[in-house]
């Protein structure tokens, strides 16, 4: 699929070399069915980054896309605009609800301004957030890796034709949404 239409839509923003990159967390999924690498640059150093990292999730700080989709799916994504400093503590091990009926997300890294990654405690999701320094600027670096093993023949081809693409909306808004709140607070 290299070079088609999906595979650019999972490395929207990305150098290739951030594709390329071996990022921490991917150790917990090390043979993913998806990769998938996006990157935006961020006018704004990683800590004016970080706390709209920590902050985010379904009941906390949303995840700066399009809740109204989010919610259609009971995810209780409501996108905040500011600094929640009761959502600024998370911790290894710490475990956040994907709404009500999703696999919750357990941290696995936390390197404060650099690498937050969540897995699924279900362990078929690796969400990683990496912040590289880029000049007075951020790269912020999103990486997914999926496992479909759950999903046989039909099943894994329909979830690639109608994911892999609709994730790009969604990841896109996200972090366009925190480029935007991360430059406006700084």
């Amino acid at each position: 699929m290299k070079g088609t239409v999906l595979q650019r839509s999972l490395t929207w923003g990305a150098t290739a070399a951030e594709v390329r990159a071996t990022l921490p967390g991917d150790e917990f999924l090390p043979e993913p069915d998806i990769v998938s690498t996006r990157a935006v640059t961020i006018d704004a150093p990683p800590e004016a980054v970080w706390p709209w990292l920590v902050q985010m999730g379904s009941g906390r700080g949303g995840a700066y896309t399009y809740d109204w989709i989010e919610n259609l799916f009971g995810l209780d994504m409501h996108s905040a605009d500011e600094i929640l400093p009761q959502f600024q503590h998370l911790a290894g091990g710490d475990e956040l609800p994907l709404g009500r009926n999703g696999p919750a997300m357990r941290v696995e890294v936390l390197d404060p301004e650099r690498t937050l990654v969540f897995r699924s405690v279900d362990g078929t999701w690796v969400w990683g957030f990496h912040l590289r320094r880029d000049g007075a600027g951020t790269r912020l670096i999103s990486r997914n890796r999926i496992a479909l093993a759950l999903r046989a023949g039909p099943g894994r081809t329909a979830y690639r034709l109608v994911m892999e693409p609709g994730s790009l909306i969604m990841e896109r808004r996200m972090l366009l949404g925190v480029k935007q709140r991360a430059e406006g607070a700084s």
